[in-house]
């Protein structure tokens, strides 16, 4: 087998209820320069059969034990044979046929990362409402400053770029890891797709961990960027979250 543009890297842990609408969003992509890789982690149901169900051809799966979520990511990295990965988990789905074409397209130019919108829904596949945070028009290292403002799921990066997830962050390694990414991307090499390409499931370890995620993410902000640009990014946060909070309830 060539090796493929690229990898998407699907996580998976019990999830027979939440992979097939992911599988499903998959299969279905207008594009074939892709590989996709389940790293399960030695699942008690049948997820693995699922998969096998309803893989494309050129799925392959590990299933072993692993030491949570980032472990099992970087299992996926490794395994990884494309010249870009993207991750798409257990219950997180492409929004529609055409998003693999159009990240495709763009990797042919042979930028540092890919990147789009993300909508939120429920296990229905209902919308809930769009991310609160939106894609910049332009992103660069200093983006992320203000926040997580790509959804790691439609961030897809050149692997030869990609660090290993720091595994010591429970909840939050996926916004180290991609500000490493930016960190290392030159400017004027990320490509925004103007779309929106995940429906991402309000049901993730982040969601079930808001305080203990917020906390390390404060962490890995003060480490990149400072203390102080990071006290007064979370002031404006706060004042965010408030002015979300007061407008749902009109």
């Amino acid at each position: 087998m060539k090796q493929p543009l690229i990898s998407v890297i699907t996580i998976t842990f019990n999830a027979s209820r939440q992979l097939p609408p992911t599988m499903k969003s998959v299969a279905q992509q207008r594009c074939s320069d892709f590989e996709h890789i389940i790293v399960d982690g030695a699942s008690r149901d049948n997820t693995i059969e699922i998969a096998r169900r309803d893989g494309v051809d050129s799925l392959r799966i590990l299933s072993e034990p692993d030491r949570g979520l980032y472990d099992a990511m970087n299992k996926g990295l490794r395994m990884a044979k494309g010249k870009y990965v993207i991750f798409l988990n257990a219950g997180d789905s492409f929004h529609s046929p055409d998003v693999l074409p159009r990240y495709e397209a763009a990797a042919r130019k042979n930028p540092d990362i890919i990147y789009a919108d993300t909508i939120i829904v429920n296990e229905q596949r209902e919308m809930i409402a769009p991310r609160h945070l939106s894609a910049p028009d332009v992103l660069s290292f200093q983006s992320f400053a203000s926040g997580m403002l790509v959804c790691h799921q439609a961030f897809m990066v050149r692997k030869d770029i990609a660090p290993r997830y720091d595994t010591s962050y429970r909840f939050s390694a996926d916004y180290d890891w991609t500000v490493k990414c930016l960190r290392k991307s030159k400017p004027g090499r990320c490509i925004n797709l103007r779309m929106i390409a995940i429906d991402y499931l309000n049901d993730g370890l982040t969601d079930k961990n808001k305080v203990k995620s917020l906390l390390e993410r404060f962490k890995i902000m003060r480490e990149h960027y400072g203390l102080l640009p990071t006290i007064s990014n979370h002031a404006c946060f706060v004042g965010r979250a408030l002015k979300r909070k007061l407008s749902s309830r009109f």
